[in-house]
Protein backbone atom coordinates (compact mmCIF):
# COMPACT_ATOMS: atom_id res chain seq x y z
CA UNK A 1 0.00 0.00 0.00
CA UNK A 2 1.35 3.32 -0.77
CA UNK A 3 2.10 5.56 1.70
CA UNK A 4 -0.14 8.57 0.14
CA UNK A 5 -3.04 6.66 0.61
CA UNK A 6 -5.91 7.83 2.55
CA UNK A 7 -9.49 7.19 3.70
CA UNK A 8 -12.23 6.82 0.94
CA UNK A 9 -9.58 6.12 -2.11
CA UNK A 10 -9.83 2.68 -4.14
CA UNK A 11 -6.23 1.55 -5.00
CA UNK A 12 -5.51 -1.30 -7.68
CA UNK A 13 -2.91 -2.73 -8.58
CA UNK A 14 -2.03 -6.30 -10.53
CA UNK A 15 0.98 -7.38 -8.94
CA UNK A 16 1.14 -10.40 -11.43
CA UNK A 17 -0.81 -11.97 -14.72
CA UNK A 18 -3.60 -13.30 -12.98
CA UNK A 19 -4.22 -10.69 -10.35
CA UNK A 20 -6.32 -7.88 -9.09
CA UNK A 21 -5.49 -6.26 -5.42
CA UNK A 22 -7.99 -3.96 -4.50
CA UNK A 23 -7.17 -1.68 -1.08
CA UNK A 24 -9.04 0.90 0.73
CA UNK A 25 -8.86 2.17 3.85
CA UNK A 26 -11.77 2.55 6.14
CA UNK A 27 -12.42 4.81 9.28
CA UNK A 28 -13.80 2.27 11.23
CA UNK A 29 -12.76 -0.31 13.47
CA UNK A 30 -12.01 -3.26 12.17
CA UNK A 31 -14.69 -5.38 13.63
CA UNK A 32 -17.61 -3.08 12.42
CA UNK A 33 -15.80 -3.57 8.85
CA UNK A 34 -15.77 -7.47 9.50
CA UNK A 35 -19.39 -7.51 10.04
CA UNK A 36 -20.43 -5.26 6.98
CA UNK A 37 -18.76 -7.53 4.88
CA UNK A 38 -20.07 -10.80 6.39
CA UNK A 39 -23.82 -10.10 8.13
CA UNK A 40 -26.18 -10.07 5.00
CA UNK A 41 -28.65 -7.35 6.85
CA UNK A 42 -25.18 -5.11 6.33
CA UNK A 43 -24.19 -6.42 2.96
CA UNK A 44 -27.66 -5.52 1.47
CA UNK A 45 -27.09 -2.36 2.17
CA UNK A 46 -23.91 -1.44 0.70
CA UNK A 47 -22.86 -4.40 -2.01
CA UNK A 48 -23.40 -3.43 -5.52
CA UNK A 49 -26.53 -1.10 -4.90
CA UNK A 50 -25.65 1.90 -7.15
CA UNK A 51 -27.46 3.02 -10.54
CA UNK A 52 -30.73 1.15 -9.38
CA UNK A 53 -29.64 -1.82 -8.26
CA UNK A 54 -30.86 -3.51 -5.34
CA UNK A 55 -29.90 -7.04 -3.54
CA UNK A 56 -32.54 -9.39 -3.86
CA UNK A 57 -30.89 -12.57 -2.37
CA UNK A 58 -27.96 -12.10 0.15
CA UNK A 59 -27.15 -15.07 1.79
CA UNK A 60 -24.13 -16.21 3.92
CA UNK A 61 -23.40 -19.32 5.60
CA UNK A 62 -20.11 -18.06 7.06
CA UNK A 63 -18.21 -21.10 7.94
CA UNK A 64 -15.84 -23.09 6.29
CA UNK A 65 -17.30 -25.02 3.57
CA UNK A 66 -20.36 -22.75 3.45
CA UNK A 67 -21.39 -21.26 0.72
CA UNK A 68 -23.12 -17.32 -0.01
CA UNK A 69 -25.22 -16.43 -2.87
CA UNK A 70 -25.66 -12.55 -3.76
CA UNK A 71 -28.33 -12.02 -6.69
CA UNK A 72 -28.72 -8.25 -7.72
CA UNK A 73 -31.56 -6.79 -9.63
CA UNK A 74 -32.31 -3.76 -11.73
CA UNK A 75 -35.65 -2.30 -13.28
CA UNK A 76 -35.12 -3.58 -17.00
CA UNK A 77 -32.01 -5.74 -17.29
CA UNK A 78 -32.30 -9.17 -16.07
CA UNK A 79 -31.02 -10.14 -12.81
CA UNK A 80 -26.94 -11.05 -11.94
CA UNK A 81 -26.66 -13.86 -9.41
CA UNK A 82 -23.10 -14.56 -8.12
CA UNK A 83 -21.96 -17.33 -5.14
CA UNK A 84 -19.23 -19.35 -3.79
CA UNK A 85 -17.41 -21.45 -0.68
CA UNK A 86 -15.62 -19.95 1.95
CA UNK A 87 -12.29 -21.76 2.13
CA UNK A 88 -10.89 -20.30 4.81
CA UNK A 89 -11.96 -17.45 7.92
CA UNK A 90 -10.03 -15.90 10.55
CA UNK A 91 -12.41 -13.74 12.04
CA UNK A 92 -11.99 -10.30 12.02
CA UNK A 93 -8.57 -11.21 9.88
CA UNK A 94 -9.14 -12.94 6.74
CA UNK A 95 -11.27 -14.73 4.42
CA UNK A 96 -11.15 -16.67 1.71
CA UNK A 97 -13.91 -17.97 -0.69
CA UNK A 98 -14.51 -18.74 -4.66
CA UNK A 99 -16.08 -16.67 -6.54
CA UNK A 100 -18.06 -17.71 -9.79
CA UNK A 101 -21.08 -15.97 -11.80
CA UNK A 102 -24.46 -17.35 -13.08
CA UNK A 103 -23.78 -15.69 -16.02
CA UNK A 104 -19.95 -15.74 -16.53
CA UNK A 105 -18.56 -12.56 -17.61
CA UNK A 106 -15.26 -13.78 -16.93
CA UNK A 107 -14.23 -17.51 -17.52
CA UNK A 108 -13.47 -19.90 -14.62
CA UNK A 109 -13.51 -19.58 -10.93
CA UNK A 110 -11.78 -16.40 -9.03
CA UNK A 111 -9.94 -17.07 -5.55
CA UNK A 112 -10.86 -14.23 -3.28
CA UNK A 113 -8.50 -13.17 -0.26
CA UNK A 114 -9.55 -10.17 1.90
CA UNK A 115 -7.26 -9.16 4.73
CA UNK A 116 -8.62 -6.57 7.26
CA UNK A 117 -5.95 -4.27 9.51
CA UNK A 118 -6.46 -2.24 12.16
CA UNK A 119 -4.42 0.87 12.80
CA UNK A 120 -5.39 3.84 14.93
CA UNK A 121 -9.20 2.86 14.64
CA UNK A 122 -8.63 3.00 10.87
CA UNK A 123 -9.27 -0.46 9.45
CA UNK A 124 -7.31 -1.48 5.79
CA UNK A 125 -9.21 -3.91 3.63
CA UNK A 126 -6.94 -5.76 0.92
CA UNK A 127 -8.97 -7.58 -1.43
CA UNK A 128 -6.65 -10.14 -3.79
CA UNK A 129 -8.82 -11.74 -6.63
CA UNK A 130 -6.61 -14.43 -8.35
CA UNK A 131 -8.56 -15.26 -11.96
CA UNK A 132 -7.33 -18.80 -13.47
CA UNK A 133 -6.24 -16.70 -16.57
CA UNK A 134 -4.32 -13.41 -17.89
CA UNK A 135 -7.49 -13.56 -20.22
CA UNK A 136 -9.98 -13.86 -17.53
CA UNK A 137 -8.49 -10.92 -15.37
CA UNK A 138 -7.95 -8.52 -18.66
CA UNK A 139 -11.26 -8.93 -19.20
CA UNK A 140 -12.52 -8.02 -15.94
CA UNK A 141 -10.51 -4.89 -15.54
CA UNK A 142 -11.45 -3.66 -18.78
CA UNK A 143 -15.25 -4.50 -17.52
CA UNK A 144 -14.91 -0.93 -15.53
CA UNK A 145 -15.36 -2.88 -12.26
CA UNK A 146 -13.22 -0.22 -10.69
CA UNK A 147 -15.70 2.07 -10.92
CA UNK A 148 -18.34 -0.32 -9.07
CA UNK A 149 -16.29 -1.58 -6.25
CA UNK A 150 -15.41 2.19 -5.87
CA UNK A 151 -18.89 3.13 -5.89
CA UNK A 152 -19.76 0.24 -3.27
CA UNK A 153 -16.91 0.89 -1.12
CA UNK A 154 -17.67 4.10 -0.72
CA UNK A 155 -21.69 3.38 -0.08
CA UNK A 156 -19.84 1.15 2.37
CA UNK A 157 -18.25 3.93 3.95
CA UNK A 158 -21.30 5.31 4.31
CA UNK A 159 -23.12 2.37 6.35
CA UNK A 160 -19.68 2.52 8.54
CA UNK A 161 -20.42 5.69 9.84
CA UNK A 162 -23.86 5.10 10.43
CA UNK A 163 -22.87 1.84 12.69
CA UNK A 164 -20.43 4.21 14.98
Amino acid sequence: MSAAMTKGKLELTTPSDREIVMTRVFDAPRRLVYDAVTKPELVRRWLGVFNGHTMSVCEIDLRVGGKYRYVWSTPNAPDMGMGGVFEEIVPQERIVSTERFDEPWYPGEAIDTMVLTEKGGKTTMVTTILYQSKEARDGVLKSGMDRGVSASYDTLDSVLSSLR
